[in-house]
């Protein structure tokens, strides 16, 4: 399985970033290849004036068609989204999305944020085409340990929460696997 991460952090170190590196080492043992973009790290002006044809930005779209499965991991902000994602996220096509399952990951300095998920979030996923959002995941800083090796270390509560998540992603998406299976002789044939 292919997947592809999308960090929409302005940050570095990232709180953000933690959770997704947990979530990414989860579903390592199940991938096929894990790409990460970190949206910061793509040319700032292509984000703020929307060349959709940049070389960097239609790779991004090249790696998210190869992905069955996105992980979208922000910050929230003011009960939003980061504005560097939505800058990435405006330069997807209108089904940039559609056919991948997507977990979306989030950040904030409160629970008061917790609801940027449903309300700010998904609603964009939605609307890109991602039909298959799976419950996402939603860490308090406190609920993230900055180490002093630059890691991050989740609290007990959370990492469990990931770990269910990820393991009903797992589920959901092992019927679909099977289910596009060749037999035995055809598979080898290819």
């Amino acid at each position: 399985m292919n997947i592809v991460c999308l960090l929409g952090s302005p940050s570095e170190p990232s709180r953000s970033a933690g959770l997704l590196d947990h979530a990414r080492s989860l579903l390592e043992p199940h991938a096929t290849r894990i790409d990460t973009v970190r949206v910061r790290d793509l040319p700032a002006e292509a984000l703020l004036q929307a060349r959709f044809d940049d070389p960097a930005i239609v790779e991004v779209r090249e790696r998210i068609q190869r992905a069955r499965l996105v992980l979208v991991a922000t910050p929230i902000y003011k009960a939003a989204y980061s504005g560097l994602l939505k800058s990435l996220l405006d330069l997807l096509p209108q089904d940039g999305l559609a056919g991948r399952t997507v977990l979306p990951l989030a950040t904030g300095g409160s629970p008061a944020h917790l609801l940027a998920l449903e309300y700010a979030l998904k609603p964009v996923l939605a609307a890109l085409g991602a039909r298959d959002i799976v419950d996402g995941v939603y860490a308090t800083d406190r609920q993230i340990e900055r180490l002093p090796d630059g890691r991050h270390r989740l609290d007990e509560a959370t990492a469990a929460r990931l770990e269910r998540v990820v393991g009903e992603l797992l589920e959901r998406l092992a019927p679909q696997r099977a289910s596009t299976r060749l037999p035995g002789a055809l598979r080898w044939a290819l």
